[in-house]
């Protein structure tokens, strides 16, 4: 316990100047790096590097494990029902 506090500590300390939060998620980087260009047609691209941690995936996840633990609450609540019937 003692050990991994001390090792918690000093990672937080070691990466505390070298991660940001920008608009798209976490990344060792302040600004986003995205490339925005026309192509021939005159259609708009923008693509851009993936962060560290991307806020739409920590949304999806989240919405899974909330989705997964509804049903699993319903499906033990539908169990019981059907015991005590």
């Amino acid at each position: 316990m003692k050990t991994s506090l001390i090792l918690l500590i000093t990672l937080l300390f070691l990466f505390s100047g070298c991660v940001y939060v920008n608009e798209r998620g976490v990344d060792t980087n302040y600004y986003n790096t995205c490339k925005e260009y026309y192509d021939s047609m005159g259609v708009y691209h923008k693509t851009c590097d993936k962060n560290a941690v991307e806020f739409e995936d920590v949304k999806t996840g989240a919405k899974t494990i909330v989705k997964v633990t509804k049903d699993a609450i319903t499906d033990s609540y539908n169990y019981v029902k059907q015991e005590v019937q």
